[in-house]
């Protein structure tokens, strides 16, 4: 019987806990301060960014054309191998096979010295966007701070973010702490 009375005040004790948990939930997400920012919207108003992404387009565009230009010129050397290919010799044709698939590799390997996870497109990337994003971050970090905002949410990438009030986008002060701002 005792055991029976333990657990009654047990469940009591864990219920009335809960209860309390639950009434100060919502006190305690009214402290909490949201806002979003829209990173398309910032990045499009900031010179620097455009800059960089049309230097990006240009070194892009030469180093593909460079990457084609072995690709046409091994796709000739296997076109003029299957044209030849009655008058040569078991070694001739190990040969300009052999020639043919050293080009397709060095194609394949000027690809990814350019546009591999690791490579110079990469590496171009970051070193041209990472000061960019840096400053955006410290401007919305003291921002952030002078609101006292506990979260900052990119309204541009966030596919979670059904609908965001206006009132708590922080874009246009983002840009004006940049100096881009209207």
């Amino acid at each position: 019987m005792n055991m029976i009375k333990s657990n009654r005040g047990s469940i009591l004790m864990k219920t009335l806990m809960l209860a309390m948990l639950i009434g100060f939930l919502p006190m305690a997400a009214n402290a909490q301060k949201f806002a979003l920012v829209d990173m398309e919207y910032v990045l499009k108003n900031i010179p620097a960014y455009e800059r960089a992404n049309e230097q990006l387009n240009q070194v892009s565009k030469k180093w593909q054309a460079e990457v084609e230009a072995l690709n046409t010129e091994a796709g000739t050397m296997y076109k003029n191998y299957q044209n030849e290919i009655v008058f040569l010799s078991q070694e001739q044709k190990n040969a300009k096979q052999e020639q043919i698939m050293q080009k397709e590799k060095e194609s394949a390997d000027l690809k990814k010295k350019y546009f591999g996870p690791e490579g110079e497109l990469f590496k171009q990337r970051e070193s041209l966007m990472t000061p960019i994003h840096e400053e955006i971050y410290n401007a919305v970090k003291e921002i952030s701070d002078l609101h006292g905002y506990s979260l900052v949410l990119d309204r541009a990438s966030d596919t979670a973010i059904i609908f965001g009030s206006p009132k708590i986008d922080v874009s246009d002060e983002v840009l004006q702490k940049l100096g881009y701002g209207k």
